[in-house]
């Protein structure tokens, strides 16, 4: 597991697995989102499955699902919810945890500067340049 720190409260990781739930429980987090979508994984690490995991470990599951060029405001304010009501340090997690900084970057563009948005995922090899017109539209 990678777990990549965007800001205190919130991380990004490539897809976990089920043995990896105690490991971030351990670690401090209260709330997983998923923003994988099932269609792209095996059975095995499902949304459902991983949703039993990381319920019985005592933290907050939330499945998100993002599809590559299919980003919806409302997957953001979902994001945004989410992270908004977690009683600790989130982790979401994606493929490679760029799309999770990706929506957790939109989530924020209102109240956060656009140049933290893009250089705080940047520490992590997340290029979000690319967003830096519409961030700077949703501010």
């Amino acid at each position: 597991m990678d777990i990549r720190q965007i800001t205190d409260n919130y991380a990004v990781s490539p897809q976990i697995g089920l043995e990896d739930v105690a490991t971030l429980r351990e670690a401090g987090f209260t709330t997983v989102i998923d923003n994988r979508p099932d269609e792209e994984i095996p059975a095995s690490l499902h949304a459902d499955k991983m949703r039993s995991a990381v319920e019985a470990a005592g933290m907050v599951f939330v499945d998100n699902p993002i599809t590559p060029g299919n980003l919806t405001m409302n997957a953001v304010e979902a994001q945004r919810q989410a992270i908004d009501a977690s009683q600790g340090p989130v982790l979401a997690y994606c493929a490679s945890g760029n799309r999770s900084s990706i929506i957790w970057a939109l989530a924020y563009a209102a109240e956060m500067d656009t140049d933290d948005l893009i250089a705080l995922p940047a520490r992590h090899g997340y290029d979000l340049n690319h967003l830096r017109p519409t961030l700077e539209k949703m501010r």
